[in-house]
This record gives structure tokens, C-alpha cells and sequence, in this order.
């Protein structure tokens, strides 16, 4: 049976012979450890006889303590363990990456070298542990549902537990992969959520599609539009039954060739509207290479007089900007996740690198000028990561309104930093790396994936000059009206 102390007690501990303290309300007799102590004796002593929670997160992860629970005596009477930092994300994090190495990686590169979708079965992992409705981020979705066997509970679910889940997904290092692993569902599904009228309808398509079952898309990418959605020459005609009658007309999307629902933006006789299109007569799709993986799926969509229920519409009649609008903001903060955590793979790699190849009878690291290099790398990574954490806080702390008013800039300006510093880092890491950073095998193979890829963050989800635009003028329309 544990036993239970008064901070008293443990205060008078701290002579030279009997050394306690307190991490999370729990008591630790040091004792006997003190001299095996891997940061010396002295910094032991200094905590002697007080809580150290403190001190000792300063220093070290949680998973520590798990090596040492041996050396807990007992706790605190009256209170209960409140970590500093939260336990939530740091299970999450760690399950996530077992199932990636375990389960997502093996397949990534497979896919990547033969060139095929991603495999049903993986699909059925994945939504067995509730990763599907994790990457849509927070929301009423992930109550009641398992999420990675307890780690995280859906209520408790916030935006950086899904910066945890984008960032985790990524180290697959897998460009083209992470793109056909049901992306056009985590910016197409969220307009069915918030904008289908028919609920029992809703639920059941959510079902079908977080259940793994059925796959789909966002398909609003034309050859005339690009960036400009607003611009879609796409059209939809009611019939005299009502029906919205979709003309022929072509898209490209970002998902698998065999998808079953597909959500796209149509001009109608006063605007843009959004359908829910399903899979059936009149819909072909056509493979498109693309400079990174045939594993994401791109596709050619072509359209030739299908019919469609009026029922289909998403949110109201010539307002589907709104729709469309509606999930951009977290479409892009999540590919400014990803974006980052990938820059931080290759800084990584180019510290391994650097640390094993001789050149000129010196180790790379030697080289003052591979220093530099790293070290402006490594400056983009960290001030990226900060504002990105910065702003991460601010989406916890804000009703979906006031992101939507307040933060659709500020993303749209740290994703565009986000890719200019993937473009910096693409660079150095070849010029570190050689001519082995051009390889697709050894140990170059993910510089080279990274140099090969990194260009459509800086396109999909918004081109940067577009992005960069939006956040100026956003600031713009905070100044105050008073001339400078």
C-alpha cells in the first residue's frame, strides 16, 4: 500500500545522508541513487527536501520518471499528481508514432516505389483508431469514439493535439503518399458536417467515409481558376424537376481515382454553389502524373451531363464560397504543420550526415561553412515552429467566428513562411548532401524526395503570393482609419 507524507516530512530530508523530493505530488527517496545520478550530485541536492515538478520538467520528459518508479515512496496527503505539463499530448504523440513506424511508414515507401493507392486495410487501421475523425480536428465527430486506444478523449481533443497528429503523419517521409491518404476527406468532409441540411443523411455519409468505406474529394481546382475559386467556369442548370444538372467540364483533385463522393464547386445563375456529387453515370476519372508520387492520386475529373438531386446542394444557392471558405483556414494551418515538421526530418538528416561524411580529411560539421548553413536552417525551423504553436493557442482559445474573422491572415502568412523556408532548406540540404542529395536511395533519398516535393505546399491550399496578399490586406482592414 502507498504511503502518504506531509510536505513537512518531506522538508526534513534534505541532509547529507537522506535526500527526498516531490515530482507530481509524488515522493522520491534519492538516497541510495544520489551518487549514480547521470547530472551529478549537486543538482539533486539543491531540490532536497522541496517539490521539484518543476525543476525536473525544465530538464526532462515525463517518460523519465517511468525509469526510476522504483524510487517513489509514496505521496502527498491530500493531493493528487497535476503535472506541468499536460499528459494527453505526449501519449498521443507516442501512439501515433508506433502506429506510423509500425503500420504507416512500411506502406508509405511501398507505395511510393510501385506507385498504387494506399491500401484498404491500412484505411481500416487507421479508422479503427479513430485517426479518420482526428484529422478533422475538434469537434462533437470525436465524442464517444476510441481515439488511439484512450490516449486522448474526444471532448479533451484541442488544435495541438491535431498539430500532433498532422505533424506525427508526415514522418513517413512520403510526399506523394500523404497526399493520397484520404486527404481530399480532411477538406471535403467538414463542408458535409457543417453544411448538409438532411441530418440523418449527414450522419450517415460521415459514417461511411470516417468508417473508411468510402473515399472522397474537394473538387474545385480548374485549369482557368486555379487560386481563384471565385473564378470556376464549372456550371450547374436546374432542370425543370428541380434537379441541379451538372455540364461537362474538367477539375483536377488531389485524391484517389476510384473515390465514391466528390463535393464541387458549380457556378449557377447568380454564383458559386457547392454539390455533393456521387460516383455513377457521367463521372470519369483520369490519372494525372505529377512530378511527386502516382501514390496521391491526382485525378482528372470529367463531368458529361450528370444529373444531380437539388437535395445534393451544400449550405444555400449561389453562396457557396462560403462553403468553400468555410474549412480553409484549418486546410492550410494543417499543411503548415506538416510543412514544418518536414523541414525539421531534413535539418535532421543533414546533421547526421554532416557528422559521418569525411571531405577533405574533416568530418562536414567541421566545415564553418556547412555550420552556417545549419544554422540558418535550423533558425527558419524554430521561429516557424513558434508562430505556429502561437497561433495554434489562439485557435483553442477562439470560437470558430472569431478565427474565421481574425485568423484566416495570420495562417495564410505562416503558411507562405512555412514553404519560403522549405524552399531555403531544400536548397542547403542538396548543397550538404551533394550529389547524394540527388539520389532516390542510400541515405540521400529524403533530401531528394524533400528538393522533389516541397513545391506543392507552396501551391495547394493557396499559392503563396496569394496567401501573402491575404494577410496584408486583412492587417489593412485593422489600421485604423486615421492617416500616418
Amino acid at each position: 500500500m502507498s504511503k502518504t507524507f506531509t510536505k513537512d516530512e518531506v522538508a526534513k530530508h534534505n541532509t547529507e545522508d537522506s535526500v527526498w523530493f516531490v515530482i507530481d505530488s509524488k515522493v522520491y527517496d534519492v538516497s541510495d541513487f544520489i551518487d549514480a545520478h547521470p547530472g551529478g550530485e549537486s543538482v539533486l541536492r539543491q531540490v532536497a527536501g522541496q517539490d521539484a515538478t518543476v525543476a525536473f520538467y525544465n530538464l526532462h520528459r515525463h517518460e523519465v520518471l517511468t525509469k526510476y518508479e522504483d524510487l517513489c515512496i509514496g505521496t502527498i496527503q491530500g493531493e493528487k499528481p497535476q503535472p506541468v505539463l499536460q499528459r494527453e499530448p505526449h501519449r498521443l504523440r507516442k501512439a501515433m508514432r508506433i502506429f506510423n513506424d509500425t503500420y504507416i511508414t512500411p506502406e508509405a515507401q511501398a507505395r511510393e516505389a510501385d506507385g498504387k493507392y494506399i491500401s484498404q486495410e491500412l484505411v481500416d487501421r487507421m479508422a479503427e483508431k479513430g485517426i479518420l475523425h482526428m484529422r478533422l480536428g475538434p469537434g462533437k465527430h470525436l465524442q464517444g469514439v476510441n481515439l488511439m486506444d484512450g490516449a486522448v478523449k474526444g471532448e479533451e481533443f484541442d488544435y495541438f493535439h491535431d498539430l500532433i497528429m498532422s505533424q506525427e503523419g508526415v514522418r513517413s517521409n512520403a510526399r506523394g503518399f500523404q497526399d493520397g491518404q484520404l486527404a481530399g476527406m480532411v477538406i471535403g468532409l467538414p463542408c458535409i458536417m457543417n453544411f448538409m441540411r438532411d441530418a440523418p443523411r449527414r450522419k450517415a455519409i460521415m459514417d461511411e467515409v470516417l468508417s473508411g468505406k468510402k473515399y472522397m474529394c474537394l473538387a474545385i481546382t480548374e485549369a482557368f481558376a486555379g487560386s481563384d475559386v471565385a473564378g470556376l467556369r464549372t456550371t450547374a442548370t436546374k432542370t425543370p424537376r428541380q434537379a441541379l444538372h451538372r455540364q461537362r467540364h474538367q477539375e483536377v483533385d488531389h485524391q484517389r481515382c476510384f473515390l465514391r463522393l466528390l463535393l464541387v464547386g458549380v457556378k449557377t445563375d447568380k454564383g458559386l454553389s457547392v454539390l455533393l456529387i456521387e460516383r455513377g453515370d457521367g463521372v470519369e476519372t483520369k490519372p494525372i502524373k505529377t512530378s511527386y508520387s502516382p501514390a496521391a492520386g491526382t485525378a482528372y475529373i470529367t463531368f458529361d451531363n450528370v444529373k444531380v438531386p437539388a437535395e445534393n446542394l451544400l449550405g444555400e444557392e449561389n453562396k457557396g464560397i462560403y462553403v468553400i471558405l468555410s474549412n480553409f483556414n484549418h486546410e492550410r494551418w494543417t499543411m503548415a504543420c506538416a510543412g514544418i515538421r518536414m523541414c525539421r526530418t531534413i535539418v535532421e538528416e543533414c546533421l547526421k550526415w554532416s557528422h559521418q561524411r569525411i571531405v577533405f580529411g574533416k568530418r562536414l560539421i567541421e566545415q564553418p561553412v556547412i555550420r552556417q548553413k545549419l544554422a540558418k536552417m535550423i533558425a527558419l525551423i524554430e521561429s516557424n515552429q513558434a508562430w505556429l504553436e502561437t497561433i495554434t493557442y489562439q485557435m483553442c482559445n477562439m470560437p470558430y467566428k472569431q478565427q474565421s474573422q481574425h485568423l484566416g491572415g495570420p495562417i495564410g502568412l505562416l503558411k507562405m513562411s512555412i514553404t519560403r523556408a522549405a524552399h531555403e532548406i531544400a536548397d542547403e540540404s542538396v548543397q550538404i548532401f551533394g550529389g547524394r542529395g540527388l539520389t532516390q536511395s542510400g541515405m540521400g533519398r529524403v533530401v531528394e524526395m524533400f528538393h522533389r516535393t516541397y513545391k506543392f505546399d507552396a501551391i495547394l491550399g493557396g499559392a503563396e503570393e496569394v496567401l501573402a496578399d491575404l494577410g496584408v490586406r486583412q492587417a489593412m482592414r485593422q489600421m485604423p482609419n486615421a492617416k500616418l
